[in-house]
């Protein structure tokens, strides 16, 4: 779990997850394009975060693949989870997820602490549980252009999720695509905008992403 930029009191934390592959158990390289993506999000939450305490990590996954039965994704956000809660105790969590990434933030949305997940064109399989979103807020973001995950599955497991009591609700972006280049100030401007609400704090105009003309 790599922290984003030191803070000092953390009121609340961001857990980012990457994305990855379905199988692969070696190590992702040191040059992982997926975890890059999921940096660029980083400068918008810091500032719209500014001020508020918001602590912001990133995950380095053990191995590169989710791995069928081993959901390994999944296990190495549990571990940040808790590694969180050891280090600077038990603070209001919104994890967001990319892919792969995406897939792991829903499943430990149900998880102590957490208020809220944003999944960015998440892995959404057929029967993908959702019942451990009773309660929490859900948000999944996806591209009309996305050519690797299912933006219908996306609404189909929002489907689910709100059947299983969550506050779920599905979020377009037209002319989207999977690496969330194509209208990434708009991918930027909704995660920041979204996390903060789900932390209930407030975000002034002057730091939100800027919108795209």
């Amino acid at each position: 779990m790599i922290p984003h930029a030191k803070i000092r009191h953390p009121r609340a934390a961001v857990l980012v997850l990457h994305g990855g592959r379905s199988e692969g158990p070696e190590a992702p390289p040191r040059l992982n394009l997926p975890g890059a993506r999921m940096r660029l999000f980083l400068p918008p939450l810091a500032r719209a975060s500014a001020g508020h305490g918001v602590l912001l990590c990133r995950v380095r996954y053990r191995c590169r693949g989710w791995n069928g039965e081993r959901e390994d994704a999944a296990r190495d956000a549990r571990w940040a989870l808790g590694e969180l809660a050891r280090t600077v105790g038990e603070l209001p969590v919104v994890v967001v997820g990319h892919s792969m990434g995406g897939r792991a933030a829903l499943r430990v949305g149900g998880a102590p602490g957490v208020r809220g997940v944003v999944a960015l064109a998440p892995w959404c399989p057929e029967g993908e549980p959702a019942a451990q979103l009773a309660g929490r807020r859900a948000v999944l973001v996806h591209g009309d252009r996305d050519r690797v995950t299912d933006p219908e599955a996306s609404r189909r497991f929002t489907a689910r999720a709100r059947e299983a009591g969550a506050d779920a609700r599905f979020v377009p972006v037209p002319g989207g695509d999977h690496a969330m280049l194509r209208r990434s100030a708009a991918w930027h401007r909704t995660v920041a905008e979204e996390v903060m609400a789900m932390l209930g704090l407030s975000m002034s105009a002057a730091r939100r992403a800027p919108r795209e003309g």
